[in-house]
């Protein structure tokens, strides 16, 4: 009778657990996808842009770029550590799919019944990935707290982002560790890494190792989840995004800029005035004061920022102490882009907020000290522009707001008069060689 009862009681406990997991599953899948539709519907609010032309350019991109961290290997350590945390710990949570199996079932290593000796060869590999990924992260960590490279301490990291970073870490080691104790506890297997972790339980009873493998399995999966939903508010989102950002990156020449049609058009139809058409509007607005006046890869770019602070530390106008800092640009215009998306989430349409991007998250200093001169984009591990967002601010700037110093207002008379930057008549352009 007393055996009756306790196996009821166990089955009991089993039902409930794996009812219990598959509601928590259910709620993590929910949350993480309703994130990621938000952060899509974000994105869409920046205008059209065709970026599908020359598949193939645009797949080798996502090949080198985002799969094989190509600019990342101008320091090969650091490289290879990257590629071990960012391919380690994708590879490794393929395990999610038997724990979540597991998990749903009330079984025990499901997949090791039809998968044999291979099953072994697998969960070796991820042991030995799993080692591997927290030696990078404590190696990361080291790098931004203890030996505190310059762009990792930057200002432009001050509160928030820096905590994030840290906190990413933590939770891949601690997940990691997770990994490897629940497969130590586990004394029905002997796998590559934990086996030397088995030692350290021994004084367990076998009860005890039981609860120390449940309690690592419920953790390690809640805290799967939880970096799963933490990841749409962290800057490392670029784990998603680094791949359709690599595709649609652009394919013109470095240092090309778009040309603004509408502008064309005005100059075409002042110099050849039958050209235009009788139906002409003119431009409602040039360049861009607010998010939605980018286009929709400005906005992706924003969201994929890695917060690496490359492109600072290459740019030669933050090197020099100005305002400047390209990594900065795509926080600010990420924040501002966020905050339209709240407003838009509040009222079921952007009701204006008195703010925009320009003046309120980046400032006329910092664009007028950007040379163009493409380093940042050039650095970037992820086919991030801020040089686009650059110039689409500062065309508003001067073409809406005229604000320009009274240097570069010389220089637009010279153009427009002399169709050079100099002050000298188109004819008498050569003269300077005369002088002495």
């Amino acid at each position: 009778m007393y055996g009756n009862l306790k196996q009821f009681q166990t089955n009991n406990m089993a039902i409930i657990s794996e009812l219990l997991f598959s509601v928590v599953t259910i709620i993590a899948l929910f949350l993480f996808s309703k994130q990621l539709l938000a952060i899509k519907r974000n994105i869409a609010i920046g205008k059209e842009v065709n970026l599908s032309d020359q598949p193939g350019k645009r797949w080798k991109h996502v090949l080198f770029l985002a799969l094989g961290q190509k600019k990342m290997f101008r320091n090969p350590l650091v490289a290879i550590l990257h590629i071990i945390v960012y391919v380690g710990f994708i590879i490794i949570n393929i395990e999610l799919l038997e724990i979540i199996v597991d998990g749903i079932t009330g079984n025990h290593r499901l997949f090791s019944h039809f998968l044999g000796s291979f099953y072994d060869f697998l969960i070796n590999s991820f042991e030995i990935l799993a080692a591997l990924v927290l030696i990078a992260c404590i190696v990361f960590f080291s790098r931004r707290n203890i030996v505190r490279l310059k762009r990792f301490i930057s200002k432009d990291l001050k509160g928030w982002p820096r905590s994030d970073a840290n906190a990413i870490l933590i939770a891949e080691i601690v997940l990691m560790s997770l990994f490897l104790i629940m497969n130590a506890a586990d004394t029905k297997s002997s796998f590559i890494i934990s086996s030397h972790i088995q030692p350290l339980l021994k004084e367990f009873s076998e009860t005890q190792l039981s609860i120390i493998e449940h309690s690592a399995w419920w953790l390690h999966i809640l805290g799967i989840y939880a970096f799963m939903n933490y990841l749409p508010y962290s800057k490392h989102l670029h784990i998603i995004l680094a791949f359709p950002n690599a595709y649609y990156a652009s394919l013109l020449p470095k240092g090309q800029m778009h040309n603004m049609v509408s502008i064309q058009n005005e100059v075409l139809y002042a110099m050849q005035p039958a050209l235009a058409p009788t139906n002409a509007a003119a431009p409602e607005k040039f360049g861009a004061k607010d998010v939605m006046d980018l286009s929709w890869k400005n906005l992706m770019d924003a969201y994929s920022c890695t917060e690496c602070g490359r492109c600072s530390e290459a740019c030669p106008s933050n090197t020099t102490g100005k305002l400047l800092s390209p990594r900065k640009i795509m926080m600010a215009t990420r924040d501002r882009l966020e905050e339209v998306g709240k407003n838009i989430d509040k009222n079921n349409t952007f009701l204006d907020d008195g703010k925009s991007l320009l003046h309120d998250y980046i400032s006329v200093e910092e664009l007028r000290a950007c040379t163009t001169c493409n380093a940042c984009v050039e650095e970037c591990p992820v086919s991030i522009s801020p040089l686009d967002i650059i110039i689409e601010l500062r065309r508003s700037l001067i073409m809406e707001e005229s604000n320009a110093p009274s240097e570069w207002n010389g220089m637009f008379s010279n153009i427009e008069n002399n169709f050079a930057p100099w002050k000298f008549a188109p004819d008498d352009r050569d003269a300077w060689t005369a002088q002495s």
